[in-house]
């Protein structure tokens, strides 16, 4: 049996995009029994951590506060990485930069998107200074990178002008046993009875300044009927989203983060989804508003549209009065609504996490006998 290494640092955190990734791609490799695992946490483990069960201890979130304390604790990861002995078959590195100390004699990397290039106000300077310190000296020597759309893989060889068979493109998939939709709407917290819904870190990439601008321009008849419900952690440079946020109390409701069953009956409740994202590598939360049966509106750009196909509204993520009248539109045509609802969940069933899991092992199969 194939020895595989996986960086599994990111499921010592909150399951986000990245997070989620991991965790659904491993689970279906672990029940495949093709391969060996072992995973890197900062050490060596051949242990799959279950992240929901990993809390987000006082020290992590102080750590994850202060920028210096950021480049100290992935000196520490490179460091201890270096002690490892062991040489894998395989190393998959999930998350953009594989460390150095691991050894393996065929690398995968996978690139979820360019944003710390071609967007670096979207991210904090630390985590910028550390991409272009450590991502282009390391992505060449990659065997195959894995992405997760074509628009992703376009700017791969447009940026890295590497050859266009080491690039693959698998698309993510939905847990379709946890989002769907629910005839048991038991939560643990209060909802207004009709909310427009998004989710998203509190950054700017997500655009929710673009959203809450939005939002305040509709009518205040359609703001009494229709308040605006967020969820997500706090990035970073969100002061200013956060005082939107404060100041429309009246019609804004914030939940911070929430746990997946949460998040698919918030979803299920929703009477509309806008994710209006400036920039994404695939667009995960519009699947998931999708699979659960709530209509979307979503932005026109970056990989979004192979995600939405069809089945979701299109608005300009740059325009807020667009985005405005694309929100009015949905929510004052019933028919629509209903058509959206029947298209979204035809098309959210063309993407599971076992597909996607299938396709990643077929890679690994191909790297590993080449």
């Amino acid at each position: 049996m194939k020895k595989i290494i996986i960086n599994a640092i990111p499921l010592l955190s909150k399951k986000t995009g990245v997070g989620r990734y991991i965790y659904e791609i491993t689970k279906s490799i672990i029940n495949s029994n093709e391969f060996k695992l072992s995973f890197y946490y900062g050490y060596i483990s051949e242990e799959f951590l279950d992240n929901s069960k990993i809390q987000n201890t006082f020290l992590k979130k102080i750590i994850l506060k202060f920028d210096f304390l950021k480049r100290i604790v992935r000196k520490i990861l490179i460091f201890y990485s270096r002690f490892n002995k062991k040489k894998y078959e395989l190393y998959w590195e999930p998350n953009f930069i594989p460390y150095k100390g691991i050894k393996a004699d065929k690398l995968i990397i996978s690139v979820h998107d360019f944003s710390f290039i071609l967007y670096k106000d979207f991210h904090p300077k630390e985590r910028v200074e550390y991409f272009e310190n450590n991502f282009f000296p390391n992505i060449y020597r990659s065997d195959v990178i894995i992405c997760f759309s074509y628009f992703t893989k376009k700017e791969i060889l447009d940026i890295l002008k590497i050859d266009e068979k080491k690039v693959k493109v698998i698309y993510h998939g939905v847990d379709h046993n946890l989002f769907k939709v629910y005839n048991d709407f038991n939560i643990n917290f209060t909802l207004p009875k009709k909310f427009i819904f998004c989710v998203g870190s509190i950054e700017p990439r997500k655009n929710l300044l673009g959203l809450l601008n939005a939002y305040n321009q509709l009518d205040e008849n359609i703001k009494e009927k229709y308040k605006l419900v967020l969820v997500g952690f706090k990035g970073w440079n969100n002061d200013s989203i956060m005082d939107m946020i404060n100041k429309n109390n009246k019609y804004v409701h914030y939940l911070g983060f929430i746990s997946d069953k949460e998040l698919a009956k918030v979803y299920n409740l929703a009477s509309l989804f806008v994710y209006p994202s400036f920039y994404e590598g695939f667009g995960l939360p519009v699947l998931e508003a999708m699979a659960c049966g709530t209509p979307v509106i979503t932005s026109n750009v970056s990989s979004l549209p192979e995600v939405g196909g069809d089945a979701v509204v299109y608005c300009n993520p740059y325009d807020v009065v667009d985005i405005k009248n694309k929100i009015k539109m949905v929510l004052n045509n019933e028919n629509l609504q209903e058509e959206m609802i029947k298209k979204g969940l035809k098309r959210a069933q063309e993407f599971t996490w076992e597909k996607a899991a299938e396709e990643h092992i077929k890679v690994f199969k191909e790297v590993l006998d080449s």
